[in-house]
């Protein structure tokens, strides 16, 4: 983890030159209850009395924080330059500051961006207070920016630590395939992919109660629902949401299997059709994902593609960044809609990894979906996940 903070850091002092932003201050207390998004990305470790981590374009970074936080920061390894304070951090701050002499310091609030707007309105109104009167009053701006490129373009190690997570997410999928079949829940589906993530020593990319997702037939619940003690049914369509976390990163992906009937050798027309739109929207997308695309751009592909074949569009958004959590990143694959502000019109990064995640209703049989990973590169994408081509079926 220290290897990657320390390659994220470096990531931000390039992103702050590339902005045209001399300083960002990350400010925070009490991490451990109220803690801002990004301290896992550049510290790495909680703190109690007010502390100040500051990254500036010249390449230096500095810790301020309360004297009985600093040899922990210390025995982190990362930052060399820490200060510790007993009655205020207002002095160091203030040293800090006339030593730089910032133009422009960004500070962690956001109002498009949940990742990026850490800073509560509390410390906001403590830091303000702080610069009163001083020439540093008027120089603060978002840090959004910095924060959704930061998050967005993932190192090499994070890569890794993805791919690592999608691949044991498939090969729990395979599991799952051999093992479910008629008459059972979803709730029992779900506890047996969760004893295998336990015996792994893993946890779920986000909450154990919808991680996984077990949707079956055509009176599911919608997405983000708990699994229930529905049974599966022979001619059921089912699918499942699911990811693991490895090393810090998640995984999220999503399959799709059809219960066959007796005498059936293969799915009705009408599920192999649903499901080869849902697979073929994907494919559009990928071919044209890349840098300097639009969000929105690729959300129009895929919706448009579903509803001329014929079926109602999806009720939310293409597809979002993964990383530290399942929904990471600043920018997403998202339709032009008020509940997403700004963010279907930022534009997409290279080494930005998303989500493309279509689904469509299948009548009397249940919900077809496919959620895959992709790597944007230089000129395009590369897919992390190995892409479910064809429908998985399971004999009674």
């Amino acid at each position: 983890m220290n290897r990657i903070i320390e390659e994220k850091i470096q990531q931000a002092v390039k992103i702050l030159n590339e902005k045209n932003i001399d300083m960002w201050i990350t400010f925070v207390r009490e991490s451990a209850y109220s803690k801002d998004p990004v301290m896992d990305v550049i510290v790495g470790t909680n703190v109690t009395w007010e502390s100040a981590f500051t990254i500036c374009r010249d390449g230096s970074y500095s810790a301020i924080l309360g004297s009985l936080d600093k040899a922990n920061m210390e025995a982190k390894g990362i930052y060399k330059d820490i200060t510790g304070y007993v009655q205020s951090i207002k002095g160091p701050l203030f040293n800090m500051l006339n030593n730089k002499k910032p133009k422009s310091i960004a500070i962690n609030y956001s109002k498009n961006s949940n990742i990026a707007d850490g800073l509560t309105h509390g410390m906001y109104l403590i830091l303000t207070d702080y610069i009163k009167g001083t020439v540093y009053a008027d120089k603060l701006v978002s840090s959004e920016e910095i924060i959704s490129a930061l998050r967005g373009r993932k190192s090499p190690t994070e890569i890794a630590n993805m791919a690592e997570a999608v691949n044991t997410t498939l090969a729990i999928y395979d599991k799952v395939t051999g093992f479910m079949k008629p008459g059972m829940t979803e709730k029992e589906v779900a506890d047996f992919m969760l004893s295998i993530v336990k015996s792994k020593g893993l946890e779920t990319a986000w909450e154990e109660d919808q991680c996984p997702a077990v949707f079956t037939g055509p009176e599911s619940a919608g997405a983000h629902a708990e699994p229930t003690k529905r049974t599966i049914q022979k001619g059921h369509v089912l699918n499942i949401d699911f990811g693991v976390k490895i090393n810090g990163y998640c995984s999220d992906l999503q399959r799709t299997w059809y219960f066959l009937k007796d005498g059936e050798d293969k799915a009705p027309a009408e599920v192999i059709r649903g499901f080869n739109v849902i697979r073929d929207s994907i494919q559009k997308v990928a071919e044209k994902i890349k840098p300097g695309v639009m969000g929105y751009e690729m959300d129009d592909i895929a919706r448009n593609y579903i509803v001329e074949n014929g079926y109602e569009e999806y009720p939310h958004g293409l597809g979002h960044q993964v990383g530290r959590i399942a929904h990471d990143g600043g920018c997403g694959l998202f339709p032009r809609w008020e509940r997403y502000g700004t963010i279907p019109y930022m534009k997409v990064e290279e080494s930005q990894v998303y989500t493309i995640e279509p689904r469509l209703p299948i009548k009397d049989y249940g919900v077809a979906t496919i959620e895959e990973e992709v790597l944007v590169t230089k000129d395009g994408c590369r897919f992390i996940s190995k892409p479910q081509k064809e429908l998985y079926l399971i004999k009674s």
